[in-house]
């Protein structure tokens, strides 16, 4: 019933599944039927001659995705749905109708997809047809079915250990796990150096992650002392690409700009904690949640305020470094927050291009001269990424590129699809 109600509160209002505070169970479901809600209206389209309304078809989609998808039995599928159905008090006949849906779909099998590729891989894969098809421009078909097979992929999961308390070792041994890093997968697209590169950074720099097991549960993990301690936080491994752009030197004045939920700084203060950090955020709310970070994390070397970035006329000086992790699509990490795909359209995107610039123009005033600023996203979109930061160096020239734009997640999938690109200030 849970997960019927958080998805009927994203369908109605856009509300994040991850906020609803589900049991592991209900939100694994609810994640799971988001990431495949178009395919699965494919579904219910093929099997009933009129359109059910979203509460019946939520139902439905449950089902389905219960049936298709994971290890329940057919008939205890069924028998919930229609349970479910009599228990959200709808039509009459609606138990009914979830019944006949259900067992004709157990009988009939999964729908035959459309031929045409581009429309095949909007529905098997539940991303909105005009999102394919810009993938297919941007990247070629082959790279953007592999982008939208990605997206159904439950994320890999990974801690990032606090040094300052504890090692690695020691912290995977209380956590029974293993502090080794898995090999990277095989892949065509991988070039011999870069994944040569990528695999000596894992060894030396990434020392300080551990991924959890597929098999693993993480609900005792968040709920151990451990975590309570501060001796450990969720984050993935692509943060460090991030954070490692801004060549940081111990005592330097940082600003993490757009900071909430505050990882990044963590991260920064962690690594080195004679670092002088501000981390702000517009939100009082995601400020606040940030004090629960630093607090836990005994973080004594971060400062939280709430600052707006395109109105930032206080006296908070200017930075060695700036860290400006703007809001963004979240295409790179669509499996991770699988409501974003549904959000998005080209209106939003150009929204979103033209608001990450001026956050960018906006934050670089306050950077010293010789510091950097990396820009970064969630979005490897060219409009979100290279195309603002060209425009950028573009109309301030005293701005140039240092090194190459970091794309974490093109090497291997259990990286987040990250995008940065340090700038130095060089007036």
């Amino acid at each position: 019933m849970d997960a019927y109600r958080v998805l009927l509160l994203w369908q109605q209002d856009g509300s994040f599944i991850k906020e609803s505070g589900l049991s592991p169970f209900a939100m694994e479901l609810a994640l799971g039927v988001c990431r495949r809600h178009l395919y699965l209206l494919y579904f219910i389209k093929s099997l009933v001659k009129k359109k059910p309304s979203v509460e019946v078809s939520t139902i439905l989609e449950i089902g389905l995705f219960q049936m298709f998808f994971t290890e329940v039995p057919d008939h205890a599928a069924v028998a919930t749905s229609v349970d479910l159905a009599k228990a959200a008090n709808l039509h009459e006949g609606s138990a009914r109708l979830v019944n006949a849906v259900l067992h004709a779909a157990r009988r009939s099998g999964p729908p035959v997809l459309p031929p045409q590729r581009l429309r095949r891989v909007s529905i098997e894969n539940s991303v909105p047809e005009w999102l394919v098809r810009r993938w297919f421009d941007v990247y070629g078909g082959d790279r953007a079915e592999a982008l939208a097979k990605a997206t159904l992929e439950r994320p890999v999961e990974w801690l990032r250990v606090n040094l300052q308390k504890v090692s690695v070792e020691e912290l995977a041994k209380k956590l029974g796990l293993d502090s080794s890093i898995p090999s990277l997968r095989d892949s065509s697209q991988n070039d011999e150096k870069n994944l040569s590169s990528l695999v000596s950074r894992l060894s030396s720099k990434y020392d300080r992650f551990i991924q959890v097991p597929a098999d693993a549960k993480l609900k005792p993990i968040l709920e151990s002392q451990s975590f309570a301690n501060g001796e450990f936080s969720l984050q993935n491994p692509s943060a460090y690409e991030v954070v490692k752009l801004l060549d940081l030197k111990p005592g330097l004045k940082v600003w993490d700009a757009c900071a909430a939920p505050g990882g990044k700084s963590a991260l920064m203060a962690e690594m080195e904690p004679s670092l002088d950090i501000l981390a702000s955020d517009v939100s009082e709310f995601r400020v606040q949640k940030m004090h629960d970070v630093v607090d836990r994390l005994g973080l004594k070397n971060v400062r939280l305020e709430c600052i707006d970035v395109l109105a930032c006329n206080g006296d908070i000086g200017t930075f060695d470094r700036i860290l400006l992790d703007v809001p963004c699509s979240n295409m790179g990490v669509i499996a991770r927050r699988p409501e974003s795909v549904y959000r998005l359209t080209p209106e939003s995107i150009k929204e979103l291009s033209e608001l990450q610039y001026k956050l960018l123009e906006s934050a670089a005033t306050r950077l010293a001269v010789g510091g950097i600023i990396v820009y970064a996203t969630c979005s490897p979109d060219p409009t979100e990424t290279t195309q603002v930061v060209n425009r950028f160096v573009k109309e301030h020239p005293e701005f140039a590129r240092r090194g190459d734009a970091v794309l974490p997640g093109n090497l291997d999938a259990r990286f987040d699809g990250f995008f940065a690109q340090a700038l130095e200030y060089r007036k």
